[in-house]
């Protein structure tokens, strides 16, 4: 959600804070802010509305100085975006920034105002600066005020304080909501992220839920909210800072289009052998029981990931014959959910720190569930707090709109699906090895359609300026007909759905006319016949038909004012295939209306808060 960082050392800290916040803009870009104590030991806050830019403009009319300083970019929760609500908050000495949300924030506010604190903002994190400044006339020192200050906050968040009364220190609190530390040389940091730290050092030490850090210059005290000291060793980062750069390319998003062949050798590295018909998961998901004491699997996800998990639930079911169930991670707790001791809940999350699917995880604890994580980042809160983890190893993915992640989220399905159908006794070795065999010829499939880029381009050209789109699959492939319209809309502004070709007759068919521009996702499957049966009720209603296909034929060619040529692979490795135009459609759309492709309005990369 929100993007944090932190500097104390001998260097000046505003273009240390500057350039960690460019690295951190994709957590949200509503409005951004900084803070440095100067050597007259005075706080010196500048914030801006909007992007990152806007503060730099800020700061290069009036420049702030000093060798320790708070950085903040914001994605709004409480307040809508303005320089007043932006972060850095300050109360007398004291200045905040702040991730995630304050849920008693209406009782604290009314409790501060009439003690006479003076609030200015629509925001929860204010109220955490003058709760510390109230602390610190009663407490002795920040970290104490700091540590009573949070005993009275309920919710999601994580804090880094700076004050006027202690200039060579910065203390950060976590619960809920990312936040890690690196040690320097005679320097550390904090930040939300680790992208932001790779540039100085690549010692980390991830705070957990519950625990605050002293951070100063000469090093960094760990302990719980009670105040009982922690030790642990800090660990190296290996993954180079290199790879978030566009490498040439207009936008991270078409950068990391282009990086999927890649991103599917890195998963599927060490896991298979060719001719070896077997498939290894980094850990054990079931336990010494092993998969037959699973009567049940659900996936608790959001956005693209809860789509990527709709696929997954095909190939479980019938590679597994285990049942399987997709759930809404912000709704799942809310349902009573029928789960216990048989159940493996898989979270999948690509930062990791889905606020949502954290506390879905939660309720699956509570209720004696096994937990696998399949994400993206390493050590992120999801995957600590499962009892198993499947890494996508797609590196990093700076654009908001995620495309290599799930793809190889969907790779990350399947391989967990042959794995547990070969241990079920559901598949032979020879069978394993069949179905293998296809995934070693995908990274070249890809880059095959990436080669037709220019025909998708064109048509993105001429449909650029369409107000609605209508996307239509069937069997395994409609989710990817809800990833094709997630992905138009998200980058593009224009208003699309997603629906199973055969519930189009159901309500949808409605919409259709000369000015609709229908996607039919329409493989040579069992459903072929079916989808062509769809699209001639398309055609009736004078729609504008865009078929992706690995089957032309000349009733398609009759229909169909464009036909987008994807190549034939196995039937349960179709969807990624026919994933990737769609994510090249919706691209090029964007890039023709001019909309902020990798930063669109309103979302933000990581969601920390429910």
């Amino acid at each position: 959600m929100c993007g944090i960082i932190g500097y104390v050392g001998p260097r000046e800290a505003y273009p240390l804070l500057i350039g960690g916040l460019e690295r951190l803009e994709y957590r949200g870009y509503d409005s951004a802010g900084i803070a440095t104590l100067a050597a007259n030991g005075r706080l010196e806050i500048r914030r801006a509305v909007g992007k990152l830019e806007n503060l730099r403009r800020a700061i290069d009319k009036n420049p702030c100085a000093g060798r320790i300083g708070i950085g903040h970019t914001r994605w709004a929760t409480h307040g809508r975006p303005s320089e007043t609500n932006a972060h850095p908050h300050q109360a007398g000495p004291v200045a905040v920034i702040h991730n995630g949300i304050i849920e008693n924030y209406v009782e604290l506010r009314a409790a501060l105002v009439a003690r006479g604190h003076k609030l200015v903002s629509e925001t929860d994190t204010e109220l955490v600066s003058h709760l510390i400044e109230e602390r610190l006339k009663a407490e002795d020192g920040l970290t104490e005020a700091v540590r009573a200050a949070i005993s009275e906050l309920r919710g999601s968040f994580s804090l880094v304080v700076l004050s006027e009364t202690e200039p060579d220190t910065l203390v950060a609190a976590k619960t809920a909501t990312p936040l890690v530390l690196g040690l320097g040389e005679g320097e550390n940091f904090v930040a939300s992220d680790i992208p932001a730290l790779l540039e100085h050092t690549r010692r980390v030490i991830v705070l957990e839920d519950g625990e605050m850090a002293v951070v100063r210059s000469s090093g960094i005290e760990l302990s719980n909210f009670a105040g009982e000291p922690i030790t642990r060793p800090p660990r190296q980062i290996e993954w180079d800072a290199v790879a978030a750069t566009k490498a040439g390319f207009q936008h991270y998003l078409r950068k990391e289009i282009a990086e999927q062949p890649q991103a599917w050798i890195n998963t599927l590295g060490g896991r298979v052998s060719a001719g070896a018909g077997l498939v290894r998961l980094d850990e054990d998901p079931f336990g010494p029981e092993g998969p037959e004491s699973i009567a049940r699997i659900v996936m608790v996800s959001a956005g693209a990931s809860w789509i990527s998990s709709l696929v997954g639930k095909f190939m479980i079911e019938e590679l597994c014959g285990i049942p399987a169930e997709v759930d809404y991670s912000a709704e799942f707790r809310y349902r009573n959910p029928a789960i216990d001791a048989r159940t493996l809940l898989i979270a999948v999350s690509q930062s990791g720190e889905t606020a949502d699917t954290l506390a879905a995880m939660e309720e699956g604890r509570r209720r004696g569930a096994r937990m696998l994580a399949l994400t993206n980042t390493v050590d992120s809160s999801i995957a600590r707090k499962a009892d198993a983890r499947l890494y996508t190893r797609c590196g990093p993915e700076i654009s908001v709109t995620t495309t290599k992640c799930f793809i190889t989220q969907l790779e990350s399905y399947y391989l967990f699906a042959l794995h547990t159908a070969a241990r079920m006794g559901r598949l032979s070795e020879a069978e394993i090895e069949e179905r293998l065999r296809p995934m070693f010829t995908m990274p070249a499939l890809i880059e095959k359609i990436l080669a037709g880029e220019k025909q998708i381009q064109k048509i993105a050209r001429k449909y650029a300026r369409a107000r609605d789109f209508l996307y239509l699959g069937r069997g395994i492939n409609y989710p990817i007909a809800l990833e094709g319209a997630l992905k138009l809309k998200e980058i593009s502004y224009i208003h699309a759905e997603g629906y199973p070709a055969g519930e189009m007759k159901h309500g949808p068919i409605a919409l259709i006319d000369e000015d609709m521009p229908v996607v039919v996702i329409i493989p040579n499957d069992s459903v072929f016949v079916k989808t062509m049966s769809n699209l001639k009720e398309v055609e009736s209603r004078n729609g504008r038909i865009i078929a992706l296909t690995d089957h032309r034929t000349p009733e398609l060619e009759e229909v169909a004012m464009e036909i987008i040529d994807v190549p034939t692979s196995d039937r349960m490795l179709m969807p990624v295939l026919n994933t990737i135009p769609l994510q090249l459609l919706a691209y090029h759309i964007a890039v023709y209306r001019g909309t902020d492709v990798d930063q669109p309005r309103n979302l933000a990369k990581s969601v920390t808060v429910e």
